[in-house]
């Protein structure tokens, strides 16, 4: 009996890259899918010792923001494994800015690369699977979507869509044999920060947030893990038999899937505020026309 197949979308760098090495090392066959396939390969063969000819390590090349590329890229899958035993959507991108500081342009690269993008390559591979009667699609979810964020509103939409979907994708596909995982992410100590687009405006209405936010994100990243530890939770994801389940990768991710299980609405946006050292309610609001000076001391 041939290894297993898993599809690792982003697989060259970060936790893409972790998790790929891992499920090689755990005798799975690896499709990594990624926009620069020899680069990315011959940091995959470095990190597993994988020999160039070796057919448990294999090399697509994917832009999920280009609908040929994805074609062409779910032909190239079926070619070398058939159906694959698991499709892991892991490639992402990432935006930081409030929403008025955010252009709509982000906002269609973000869904594109995070929702559409692994919707469209599922759509191509999800015919063969379920001819199969097995496989496994594991989404990367992220702490931003268990609760919309402050200052990444397009990033936190993109993913909380992405779970919405793929928790009505497993109850469509469970009668086939098939399954859904979801692996609600924090943060690791990999290049996302390099690879977020930034749109923060530190002289517009929301500068004092970007000001708290930064102090909060740089004690968070000091105390990031290793992505080694995302790809063991991500093998489990991958293994697991229930029609669908939901993982949580890093303590902070743990905490606030806790925390919005436990806490209601209200209580958790006032942890989250004083969190990330936002300005509380009202703080910011503008003076009325014609307001003299003492007017201040209504809007401390």
């Amino acid at each position: 009996m041939s290894a297993p197949a898993v599809v690792i979308t982003g697989a060259s760098r970060g936790l893409g890259l972790a998790s790929a090495v891992h499920l090689y090392a755990r005798g799975y066959r690896v499709v990594a899918a990624m926009r620069s396939v020899e680069a990315g390969l011959e940091r995959l063969r470095q990190e597993t010792g994988a020999a160039a000819d070796d057919p448990r390590l294999l090399g697509v090349k994917l832009d999920l923001n280009d609908a040929a590329s994805i074609a062409a890229a779910a032909r190239a899958i079926e070619a070398a494994v058939g159906a694959p035993d698991a499709l892991v959507h892991n490639a992402g991108i990432a935006a930081a800015g409030a929403f008025e500081d955010t252009p709509e342009r982000a906002w269609r690269d973000l869904f594109n690369t995070n929702l559409f993008g692994p919707i469209a390559l599922t759509r191509a591979l999800l015919p063969g699977m379920r001819a199969a009667g097995r496989g496994r699609i594991v989404v990367v979810s992220s702490q931003g979507a268990v609760r919309g964020m402050p200052a990444i509103s397009a990033y936190s939409a993109s993913k909380g869509a992405l779970e919405r979907w793929a928790e009505s994708l497993a109850g469509e596909i469970a009668p086939f044999g098939l399954g859904v995982g979801v692996v609600v992410s924090g943060t690791f100590k990999t290049d996302i920060l390099v690879q977020t687009s930034d749109y923060r405006d530190h002289e517009g209405p929301y500068a004092s947030h970007y000001v708290g936010i930064d102090r909060t994100g740089d004690v968070v990243v000091r105390a990031a893990n290793p992505p080694e530890r995302f790809a063991r939770v991500l093998a489990r994801a991958v293994a697991e038999r229930k029609p669908f389940a939901r993982h949580t990768a890093g303590v902070d991710a743990t905490m606030l899937v806790l925390m919005s299980r436990l806490l209601p609405g209200a209580w958790l946006h006032h942890v989250i505020r004083l969190a990330m050292r936002l300005p509380r309610a009202g703080r910011l609001r503008a003076l009325p026309p014609g307001a003299g000076p003492g007017a201040a001391e209504l809007n401390p």
